[in-house]
């Protein structure tokens, strides 16, 4: 027998899970939320580091990214030019008009909650401004191909014709991080398949009711998307300088539409 790709499906969440991912989820958006907060000038990205920690571990979760695969901090945090995967460092001070990108995951009662913003300390230049309100609007538009009987590759589609749109809607040229994007979640932070941020619609597994996907477009003002991975073997950085947001949800597929596993509200 042949294996015919397009009959996979993304494998499906019960009830039941989503509701303990969701649980996991929301320390996740309290810990962003608290890590936005304590983000001003003058502060180090390790001291953010250190908020996300003790606010994940106060609801009784462990932090994700610690330890894995060798990370050595709690989340991730990539000022300006850093795209993803950014270290927190006592070196790096917080200054005003910085664009901060925070990836943040939590495992409570073994399922994972992971999800990433960017925001300004203080006010923003207007087009990083736009950068950021772009990527927030391409992550919204993913976010509504996440549907039963949508292809794994209708997101990446959606993704891309949003970032397309995007740069006429915002007046922004940007570019699209190459090699990285979203993946499947669950009691593993990583799982199949992986999601990339741009592609042809109708291809890859199927998505069905209960399928889960973390959604991450990774942007970069101006179009230009060369990147580079820094000696530490994580930092992405983009080659010219220019500036990247990264915007993240952890989505299940539902009769009823998308549902956000990663809400920002208070517990």
């Amino acid at each position: 027998m042949i294996f015919n790709p397009r009959r996979r499906r993304i494998p499906a969440k019960s009830p039941s899970d989503l509701e303990a991912m969701e649980a996991a989820g929301r320390v996740v958006g309290v810990a962003l939320q608290e890590v936005r907060k304590a983000a001003a000038p003058g502060r180090t990205t390790a001291d953010l580091d250190r908020v996300a920690e003790d606010v994940i571990r106060s609801y009784g979760a462990v932090p994700t990214f610690l330890g894995y695969q060798g990370f050595p901090a709690s989340i991730c945090v990539s000022v300006n030019d850093v795209v993803v995967h950014g270290i927190p460092s006592e070196k790096v001070i917080l200054k005003e008009g910085d664009l901060v990108s925070v990836d943040c995951g939590a495992t409570l009662a073994g399922w994972v909650g992971d999800s990433a913003w960017s925001f300004g300390v203080g006010e923003l230049a207007e087009d990083i401004d736009k950068l950021n309100r772009a990527t927030a609007w391409v992550l919204d538009q993913g976010i509504k191909a996440m549907v039963p009987g949508n292809r794994l590759t209708d997101i990446s589609h959606a993704l891309k014709a949003a970032t397309r749109a995007a740069e006429q809607r915002f007046g922004v040229a940007l570019g699209i991080l190459d090699g990285y994007g979203g993946h499947g979640i669950g009691r593993s932070m990583h799982e199949e398949p992986f999601l990339a941020n741009e592609g042809k619609p109708g291809r890859g597994p199927q998505i069905q009711e209960g399928s889960v996907l973390a959604i991450e477009p990774m942007l970069i003002l101006g179009g230009e998307v060369s990147s580079e991975v820094l000696d530490d073997d994580w930092t992405v950085v983009t080659l010219d300088g220019s500036p990247a947001a990264h915007w993240e949800h952890t989505v299940a597929a539902t009769a009823q539409g998308p549902r956000v596993l990663t809400p920002r509200t208070q517990l």
